[in-house]
């Protein structure tokens, strides 16, 4: 019923060509993260780390359905998770284009942080990897981009191409 109002949406699951166990269960996020932020569950054992970084996992998740909806390149948006719980938040995939984007809300990437991207690209070399961050500058760590969040936000224009945005 959420997604018939238009106040939620799910993500599917990238399963082309898979060579791992893949979770089948799609991914849900609200239309807006103050929404999310509003009727998400709070107890003892949620920190407000866990909870802005679900936040802006879901506002990376709106700008980029915003990017689809307005680009003329047809793309489709997914996610990435093995049975093991490996994860990758965001595979863009179209005819020309293969990205996957994991997204943290912390200011610093630590290597652990890059695990998810390194076993997708192990799997798919030919897609284009990148993290999305809260820190300041542009980084490049194990041949992966890391864009601050605020940059791919200002970056994000729908008359280019994906893959040309970077």
């Amino acid at each position: 019923m959420l997604e018939d109002l238009l106040l939620a949406f799910r993500l599917p699951v990238f399963t082309k060509k898979a060579k791992r166990h893949i979770i089948q269960h799609p991914k849900f996020y609200f239309f807006d993260t103050g929404i999310f932020q509003t009727l998400r569950p709070r107890g003892p054992l949620n920190t407000i780390q866990d909870i802005a970084g679900s936040a802006l996992e879901g506002l990376v998740a709106q700008h980029l359905r915003a990017y689809q909806a307005y680009s003329a390149l047809k793309t489709e948006l997914y996610y990435w998770r093995t049975k093991s719980g490996v994860e990758v938040d965001f595979i863009i995939y179209g005819k020309d284009t293969f990205f996957a984007l994991e997204v943290k809300s912390s200011k610093t990437i630590h290597p652990q942080d890059l695990n998810g991207l390194l076993s997708f690209k192990e799997d798919y070399p030919q897609a284009t990897v990148m993290m999305l961050y809260c820190g300041k500058e542009r980084l490049r760590i194990k041949n992966i981009l890391c864009l601050p969040c605020e940059e791919f936000f200002t970056m994000l224009d729908p008359a280019k191409p994906f893959q040309n945005l970077f």
